[in-house]
């Protein structure tokens, strides 16, 4: 069992990039790194004087679909006998506060909130029995979609790969506990998901076991363990906030893209 720090990124007044530990309060840089023990070092920093960044670049994000019963219901499909997988670059990846970008291409991009598990060190084939021995923790995710891409291509790659759109964040709570959580996506004030991780149709354990049958999964490897039902569209102007239990939040404006170039 981790010691269930929260760890993450963030750029201080300075300007200075640090690893650092979360507490209610702000952030104290830390030295070591990500995967093992973080020795915190100064003073601490408020929120309101640091810039929260992606905890962390993985080499993948193995996205997981159709993993919750009401979200395969509001899509209109089957429960998978295995779990379905996907893959999001790291290009994808923003932190909190960060637009999402809606491509010009696209007439609807949705909100996925998701649970995020980090794996904490390299992993092949591994059993259910062993699976959380190497997960690090957990972090917020959205899956965001260009659900009409989804639908049109038929295979995921275009409609979940775009830049921006995979917000991960704000920090890594460092646990391997399998409690529930619950999952909940606000867009405007208004709460459009409201789930609990006790509902997956493929828990945890079995993901890791699976994803890495499959491939091999390295340490800051992500895999998004699906969303609940609720997902809905967003517009230029949103501010769309992912929160899982105990984690945090992770909120990002949304724009055009044409408005930033």
């Amino acid at each position: 069992m981790h010691d269930e720090r929260k760890v993450g990124r963030f750029r201080d007044a300075t300007g200075r990039v640090n690893l650092g530990i979360f507490t209610a309060d702000g952030a104290v840089a830390a030295k070591g790194d990500l995967f093992s023990e973080l020795e915190p070092f100064g003073n601490l920093h408020p929120y309101s004087d640091i810039f929260i960044l992606p905890p962390l670049f993985p080499q993948k994000i193995v996205g997981i679909g159709s993993n919750y019963l009401g979200h395969i219901l509001e899509m209109g499909r089957t429960k998978p006998s295995v779990p379905k997988m996907f893959l999001k670059p790291t290009s994808a990846v923003i932190g909190p506060n960060i637009a999402i970008e809606l491509p010009p291409e696209t007439v609807r991009v949705d909100h996925e909130a998701e649970l995020g598990v980090v794996i904490g060190r390299r992993c092949s084939r591994v059993s259910l029995s062993e699976a959380m021995n190497f997960v690090l923790g957990y972090t917020v995710v959205n899956d965001v979609t260009a659900r009409d891409f989804q639908k049109k291509d038929g295979v995921f790659a275009r409609a979940k790969g775009f830049d921006t759109f995979c917000p991960i964040g704000p920090v890594i709570l460092r646990s391997n506990s399998l409690a529930p959580r619950r999952v909940r996506c606000w867009v405007n004030d208004e709460c459009r998901q409201d789930g609990n991780t006790d509902d997956l149709c493929f828990d945890i354990p079995t993901l890791v076991s699976f994803v890495s049958s499959v491939m091999t999964l390295q340490a800051g490897d992500v895999i998004a363990t699906g969303t609940p039902s609720g997902v809905g569209p967003l517009l230029a102007g949103d501010r769309v906030v992912a929160e899982i239990e105990g984690i945090g939040r992770l909120e990002n404006p949304v724009i055009n893209r044409a408005d930033r170039l």
